[in-house]
């Protein structure tokens, strides 16, 4: 696969400015920084070249962390079973998204087989804190992936967005058909979510949606057929 350009920005973004408002959630602005969710990336990827496909997955999962396989099944009881492969996957983000909060965030991009097959993939990140001090680590909690037919372009630079922390935002509530599983997740301050929706037949949607001060907007929508 053509080798892809990596910037990791060198400094922080410049804070959010605060919401008055802590209806649901005791809330203060914290320094949202893509690059962290990149370089998470980046890392999962290199330690699955080192110690293996789903031994990295294991280590980098979150506790409640999903899969689909192809419906959306708990990665840690799935991922006991599964030997390493012989080569892993390789990938690489393309685009990172993060809650004003800094605490959750997606990574979307390229990947691509030992065999040649290519396809793209979305992970969905969250920031476990280990300790008081707010210590802790990146853990993936949401995957997912399909095959293409041509390979994805990254531009130069990976692109990044933030979520606005003006006003509140709020959660959305729909419901799927009747034969359809589907289930939401926020960060702490709603104003980053993903949603995935899976038909009984295997067909899936995963979207993404950042809070631009306004209203909610679709940052990744992911469409997968039945499988």
């Amino acid at each position: 696969m053509k080798a892809f350009s990596v910037l990791l920005a060198a400094a922080a973004l410049s804070a959010c400015a605060g919401s008055s408002s802590r209806e649901f959630y005791d809330f203060q602005p914290k320094i949202a920084n893509p690059s962290a969710i990149i370089a998470a990336d980046i890392g999962f990827n290199q330690l699955a070249q080192q110690k293996g496909q789903w031994t990295a997955f294991r280590e980098k999962a979150g506790k409640d962390a999903v899969l689909f396989v192809p419906q959306p099944t708990l990665a840690m009881e799935w991922l006991k079973g599964q030997a390493d492969p012989a080569a892993s996957l390789k990938w690489r983000p393309h685009k990172a998204f993060m809650s004003c909060d800094g605490k959750t965030g997606v990574t979307t991009g390229a990947w691509e087989r030992s065999d040649g097959v290519v396809g793209y993939f979305t992970t969905v990140w969250q920031y476990v804190e280990k300790n008081a001090r707010g210590d802790g680590e990146w853990k993936w909690v949401l995957h997912h992936k399909d095959t293409l037919s041509t390979p994805r372009t990254p531009k130069e630079m990976i692109e990044t967005k933030v979520a606005s922390c003006k006003g509140v935002a709020s959660a959305k509530i729909t419901a799927p058909s009747r034969d359809a599983m589907m289930k939401t997740g926020y960060a702490g301050d709603q104003s980053l979510r993903y949603t995935y929706i899976v038909q009984a037949n295997g067909a899936r949607t995963v979207e993404v949606a950042l809070w631009n001060g306004v209203t909610t907007e679709t940052v990744i929508m992911d469409e997968v057929v039945s499988q």
